[in-house]
């Protein structure tokens, strides 16, 4: 979702509002929240909930309490408490939904310790938070060869200034313990800032960082997801997926978040299916469970003693095949439930006639045209004369 200031500029491409991050009108943020209370009034004698909802760089938001009582709506620029100093931030959200989203971080609201907010941002704030945030990418980078100079096994994937420019904080991806006490010594003394070093996970990292997930559409993480939850292979093998890690593994280079998205439905589709172990025994010998389709409701058997040949089953015909084996009844074989659904397959099929769904039927060449013979006049003249 695009804001007001991002418009197309005289080539025709977008210019955007250039803001990092930082747009004022906040439609164009990542993990952005609609207020769908703000059309409607309060009822008499109910006050204004004095919490609101700030967002800092990316997606950190962060709860504080309006004790001055300010008329504060998303997008205005305030600066709030911090330790030490004061931060810079955009306020996200008013009224009765920061409460809702307060219970939901479960933050308790009536603490009486909650950061408060202290003004409204005056143009000079603004221009500090400003020229701060024109400093990240430079001292990333500086950062970067400083922890490589010291040999550290860690990764520098982000730095965001506190709004009065007195603090900087790296966020850093490491798989071990690391002792950087030389390394804040010396970026402190690089930069003369105050240094905190906070460890985040790699899917935190993909979440800061953002990109474009191999469905061409934004990372969920950096958008709209809030909550990581653990990802494993066992989600992979209930969707019949390949467990190939190049193509399960997201930009964090862990599982993809989405494999939990449709989880649920495949698991309630499996519940009509026999367990895969499940063995079906027949007269020419006991059968084995190689595939299933989940969509189709199909699955494929073979014998144990013949692995290359298999046999295509419906779910009832499984489910009526173990039903017999249960009352220690064998059905003859597999062959005859298969050649019954070959008949049944039989019956579906129809005839292409105009040809529209092959997929090579641009791959033939087109026969040319022989040109047709144009015969001289002066050959007709000169027979009609000699006539």
């Amino acid at each position: 979702m695009g804001c007001s200031s991002c418009s197309t500029g005289k080539d025709g491409q977008p210019r955007g509002c250039k803001n990092n991050g930082t747009c004022g009108t906040d439609g164009c943020n990542k993990l952005t929240v609609f207020d769908w209370l703000a059309n409607i009034s309060l009822p008499l004698g109910h006050e204004i909930f004095d919490c609101v909802e700030v967002r800092f760089k990316n997606s950190r938001k962060e709860f504080f309490r309006n004790n001055e009582k300010l008329t504060l709506s998303i997008g205005d620029i305030v600066a709030t408490e911090s330790s030490p100093g004061h931060d810079v931030g955009i306020v996200t959200l008013t009224g009765e939904l920061v409460k809702v989203q307060m219970k939901k971080k479960k933050v308790d609201w009536t603490n009486p310790d909650l950061p408060k907010v202290y003004r409204k941002a005056s143009q000079k704030d603004i221009d500090i938070w400003s020229t701060a945030r024109n400093r990240e990418e430079e001292i990333k980078k500086r950062s970067r060869e400083l922890a490589i100079a010291l040999g550290l096994e860690m990764k520098i994937s982000d730095v965001e200034f506190q709004g009065d420019g007195s603090k900087a904080t790296f966020y850093y991806t490491a798989e071990d313990r690391v002792d950087f006490r030389q390394l804040i010594k010396d970026m402190a003394k690089a930069f003369s800032i105050r240094i905190e070093m906070r460890q985040i996970g790699f899917r935190q990292e993909a979440a800061r960082l953002g990109g474009i997930g191999s469905c061409g559409r934004e990372l969920c993480c950096s958008t709209w997801l809030t909550d990581f939850r653990s990802v494993n292979t066992a989600a992979a093998r209930y969707q019949q997926l390949s467990l190939n890690p190049q193509k399960l593994a997201g930009q964090c280079g862990k599982l993809k978040c989405c494999l939990n998205y449709e989880l649920d439905a495949y698991l309630d589709a499996l519940q009509e299916f026999p367990k895969p172990e499940t063995k079906l025994y027949t007269e020419k010998g006991k059968a084995s469970c190689q595939k299933i389709d989940i969509f189709k409701g199909l699955l494929w058997y073979t014998y144990d003693d013949d692995s290359i040949n298999w046999h295509k089953l419906t779910v009832e015909q499984v489910s009526e095949i173990v039903q017999l084996n249960s009352k220690k009844q064998k059905v003859a074989s597999l062959e005859e439930y298969a050649s019954v659904l070959v008949e049944e397959d039989t019956k579906n099929q129809f005839e292409n006639v105009v040809g529209q769904d092959s997929l090579t039927r641009f791959d033939k060449p087109i026969a040319k045209r022989k040109p047709k013979k144009r015969r001289n006049k002066n050959f007709n003249r000169n027979k009609k004369d000699a006539k």
